[in-house]
């Protein structure tokens, strides 16, 4: 008997149950060592020194790449996606950033920092902070080539062309900001490096709450051709009647 009209799901016994919960195990197993592997290789990626000398717009006032470093050796920024004019900061990279926000103090425990760089000027930055709740380091790159440079901004020439390079291709986008993740580190001289970046669903592995829906029987439940419709920034859902958000 359907219990759900979105389940249909095959009505075993405990033993069956186990052996096909055996042989998922199995895979499993497999996956998690890939995973393994591939984190070394993520790891081992030649560097690239990063001579820029960067600026940007913090609370404190103007900051260079190293001061986001804080005095570690590795730093990790994410590329949120709040270009010049916007309202608001885009709903998908918030509902990353509600996922990075917590992990801070943890990555500081372990010689890491974390920054969010957006395009927007620190002025239309601040208050989308401030209505979301971050404490997190998020600074401008505004007047910088930064975004740019990261492939992560793109100008109204290159958007009129039709493609831009974004996630190592030329590929059509819809937007002047896109969303990223890159990764810095620091040398006992303290020269600065490039070391991995990541976009577009390469950002998956960011987001807790997929790892939880991907537990249960309905999944993700999202559109194929529009897999984050469902997402709204966090102060945005709709509950039902008597429901809270705690």
């Amino acid at each position: 008997m359907k219990t759900n009209p979105h389940l249909d799901p095959t009505i075993v016994s405990p033993t069956a149950w186990l052996a096909a919960r055996r042989a998922l195990l199995r895979e499993e197993k497999e996956f998690t060592q890939l995973r393994t592997r591939l984190t070394e290789r993520r790891r081992a990626l030649p560097w690239v020194k990063v001579d820029k000398p960067y600026r940007f717009a913090a609370a404190s006032g103007t900051v260079s790449l190293a001061d986001l470093f804080d005095g570690r050796g590795q730093l990790i920024v994410y590329h949120f996606m709040l270009g010049p004019g916007w309202d608001e900061g885009c709903k998908s990279c918030s509902f990353v950033a509600d996922h990075l926000a917590p992990a801070v103090v943890h990555l500081k425990a372990r010689d890491v920092a974390f920054a969010a760089i957006s395009h927007a000027p620190l002025a239309e930055i601040t208050p989308f902070q401030q209505r979301m709740g971050w404490t997190f380091n998020w600074v401008s790159s505004h007047g910088s080539t930064f975004n740019h440079d990261f492939h992560v901004s793109f100008t109204a020439e290159e958007l009129a062309h039709g493609n831009v390079f974004y996630n190592y291709g030329m590929r059509p986008f819809p937007l002047d900001e896109a969303p990223g993740l890159s990764v810095f580190a620091r040398d006992a001289n303290g020269a600065l490096y490039h070391t991995y970046s990541t976009y577009s669903r390469g950002l998956e592995a960011l987001i807790g709450t997929y790892t939880l829906l991907d537990l249960v029987p309905k999944g993700r439940d999202e559109e194929p051709d529009a897999t984050m419709d469902w997402v709204r920034h966090h102060d945005r859902y709709e509950l039902p009647a008597g429901a809270t958000a705690s």
